[in-house]
């Protein structure tokens, strides 16, 4: 669903570290450490995350595609490794070992255990697991940090925040100034990334209840983009609309099982008159009285802000777990534990504003073009009319 750009991620769970490749950036983009870093920090925060978490502090090194800080157009480079690794230097070693490796063999619903080790003709499940993690993600936000960067230097913002953990809702309204930045700073100061303090006291509940009785839970969170010009994405071909490739891109993150854009689902059930957002013009420029859409139709961006929520079902690692098969006896067993997080909500709402960079700016120089960010900037500008 990437023309302009594109990525590539490597690594396992619990291997040496993650790597990961972006292409297609112009150049001349201010990027750092630092900045890669607060968004891999933001990934890690959240009630109900696991041990994990308590291991790894995640840092991503910069090894190609930058000098003295800037972008310089070609594929950029980065590695995070792996605190862990240490711990499993000889389960997971790249070469051939000669110790008995105790075999995974009880697949867990709702992962990628079964379907995997069927499609691969596997034996042991770790083959699969370790690279089916949601461990994974982080290079995705690492890598989707310079599409943000981009993105802020051309004035767009993208944030998010959970609307609901489990059974419990924020339903708090957002006002309509409030910037996507300043939305993720108030949502970052709760534990469970909610608005409503009254909220939060019951999320925090329902991931407790969860983790005493050896379960998990999951959650529906919101990601809004802002600043964004007429004409992103096509009507022309499927595969060039905006909801398209923003679906897909969302739609490949774990254990995501729905996208809603604009009114979404409760649109289906009101009248035509009551969805559409009429338009208007301010003597400068068009403007709309309700966003409805979402700030998607036809395909493209309509210069409304883009707003998406997505549904994430508990995380399929119990304690307590459910039952399975071994795959090697087909003997009536519970499923195999690996440590693992209660919720993970929070964390996924970082995961998705990084898929969702990744798609505007791919968007953005499918429209506008440059090899640089100042003729991206200057393209953008002789093309505004609105």
């Amino acid at each position: 669903m990437l023309t302009q750009i594109k990525f590539l991620t490597a690594g396992e769970s619990h291997g040496m570290g993650l790597l990961g490749i972006l292409d297609g950036i112009p150049a001349e983009l201010d990027i750092s450490e630092d900045y890669i870093g607060h968004q891999l920090k933001r990934r890690q925060m959240g009630y109900g995350r696991g041990g994990r978490m308590k291991i790894e502090t995640d840092h991503a090194e910069i090894w190609c595609g930058v000098r003295h800080g800037k972008t310089i157009g070609a594929p950029v480079g980065l590695i995070v490794r792996n605190k862990d690794w240490k711990n499993w230097t000889n389960k997971m070693s790249v070469t051939p070992v000669q110790d008995d490796i105790r075999k995974v063999t009880l697949p867990r619903p709702g992962h990628a255990d079964l379907a995997g080790i069927q499609k691969y003709g596997f034996d042991d499940i770790r083959n699969v697991l370790e690279r089916s993690s949601a461990r994974e993600t982080t290079m995705r936000v690492a890598l989707g940090s310079i599409c943000r960067k981009l993105l802020q230097e051309i004035g767009i913002e993208v944030g998010s925040r959970v609307i609901a953990i489990h059974n419990v809702k924020d339903e708090s309204s957002i006002p309509d100034n409030l910037m996507p930045n300043q939305l993720s700073e108030m949502a970052d100061t709760s534990p469970v990334r909610c608005i409503y303090k009254d909220a939060e006291t019951k999320m925090i509940k329902i991931i407790d209840d969860a983790k005493k009785s050896g379960d998990s839970v999951g959650g529906i969170f919101e990601v809004i983009a802002k600043g964004l010009p007429y004409g992103l994405g096509a009507h022309t071909q499927w595969d060039r609309k905006l909801q398209t490739r923003i679906s897909a891109m969302m739609m490949s993150i774990n254990a995501f099982k729905a996208v809603e854009i604009g009114s979404g689902f409760d649109g289906a059930e009101k009248f035509g008159s009551e969805v559409h957002d009429e338009i208007g013009h301010d003597s400068k420029k068009f403007i709309r009285y309700s966003n409805n859409a979402g700030g998607i139709e036809g395909g493209m961006s309509n210069a409304q802000p883009i707003i998406l929520r997505m549904a994430m079902k508990p995380i399929p690692t119990l304690i307590k777990p459910l039952r399975s098969v071994d795959i090697n006896s087909l003997e009536n067993k519970e499923a195999h534990k690996e440590r693992t997080d209660s919720c993970a909500v929070p964390a996924a709402s970082i995961i998705a504003e990084s898929m969702l960079c990744f798609v505007l700016v791919d968007a953005l120089l499918e429209k506008f073009g440059g090899d640089s960010i100042e003729q991206l900037k200057a393209h953008m500008k002789s093309t505004a009319k609105y």
